[in-house]
């Protein structure tokens, strides 16, 4: 049977100060008065009975999610203990699937996507779920590059396989690169970022994992032994403290001989940091704007305004986020190193109740 997997455990570092340790990005409503959680579940309610859509998180969340989605059985949040990277938590979560459906097949969803043209993704999707029924592989949705970015990763297309769109075996994965070899990798045309998506049967997955992280898949197959049993949160626990925390991408997709890529047709954006946020902010001479906020005799900035009214005047390529208790002043380069600063607080007394 086929279910959908959401990750909603993730911090959102990367849009601090608009996302907060006790509010992170998957709950913000910053482009539709919609949370990003809230459209990823609508997105494929389409093709995934709601029974059948399941939510992984961090304990510290759960109340925040079924505030959201209070149509989900509670059964149908997954909780960690603790934030061990995707690889992780996906595992989790196949455990759980398989206990309940030997056959269980899983679309893995992050929170955090936006997606235009819902049609053309439910139809990629079936494509994936039918690439999954002929080849048992690991499938995963690639994304036409449209510029060098520095933030994805990147997936090198191999042989053509069957399908209506565009799919491939994977040549190899390539994480994120430097702006040169990210330029250069535009230039060949025979790559596509990786979106983060993933559709393959929860049985495939483990063995894979089985194959290049043996020591995390002996803690799933003890945690799969306990689950319904009166221990089964405790020996959770004591597993995730065993795990070495690793993302999917570099733990299996980068090993696996398994992979295959489609290439996706639909409009598609990560809201993972302030650069691909600003895409979707209004454009006010050469500036990207938002909310309470003035601009004169500036270029390339992008503002984020709150309550308070944000002035620019004379600057260029700054980030200026007002969230109210906190007002950030950044260099647009700077974007990817953010969560270094918000590190940087906590290391300091008084300012970590900001993060």
């Amino acid at each position: 049977m086929l279910y959908a997997l959401i990750l909603a455990g993730g911090k959102g570092t990367r849009l601090y100060p608009l996302s907060r340790e006790d509010n992170p990005k998957q709950f913000l409503k910053i482009i539709n008065n919609k949370s990003f959680l809230r459209n990823t579940v609508d997105r494929i309610k389409p093709l995934v009975n709601k029974e059948n859509i399941y939510v992984v998180t961090n304990e510290k969340y759960l109340d925040k999610v079924y505030g959201e989605l209070p149509e989900l059985n509670k059964e149908n949040i997954f909780v960690e203990p603790a934030n061990k990277e995707t690889a992780t938590c996906i595992g989790l979560s196949a455990v759980r699937l398989l206990k309940k459906d030997k056959d269980a097949l899983m679309i893995v969803l992050p929170s955090d996507h936006y997606i235009e043209n819902e049609k053309v993704f439910i139809d990629t999707i079936n494509q994936a779920v039918d690439t999954v029924d002929r080849r048992r592989g690991l499938i995963t949705i690639g994304v036409p590059p449209t510029r060098p970015e520095t933030g994805y990763g990147y997936i090198e297309v191999g042989e053509r396989i069957f399908g209506d769109i565009a799919a491939y075996k994977v040549e190899r994965f390539l994480e994120k690169p430097n702006l040169e070899v990210a330029k250069d990798l535009i230039f060949k045309g025979t790559y596509l970022w990786n979106s983060g998506m993933f559709v393959w049967r929860a049985d495939v997955y483990l063995r894979e994992m089985e194959k290049y992280l043996p020591k995390m898949y002996k803690s799933m197959m003890n945690i799969y032994s306990n689950l319904g049993t009166e221990s089964e949160k405790e020996i959770i626990r004591e597993e995730y403290n065993l795990i070495d925390g690793i993302s999917v991408d570099f733990g299996i997709m980068q090993k696996t001989r398994k992979a295959y890529v489609i290439k996706c047709e639909f409009i598609w954006d990560d809201i993972g940091n302030f650069a691909s946020l600003s895409r979707f902010l209004k454009n006010f001479r050469g500036n990207n704007v938002n909310g309470n906020t003035f601009i004169e005799e500036s270029d390339n900035c992008m503002i984020f305004g709150g309550e308070k009214l944000v002035i620019g005047f004379g600057i260029k390529d700054l980030i200026i986020v007002d969230a109210g208790d906190v007002i950030l002043v950044m260099d647009k380069n700077k974007d990817q190193e953010i969560k270094h600063l918000v590190n940087k607080l906590k290391e300091y007394d008084g300012f970590g109740k900001y993060t």
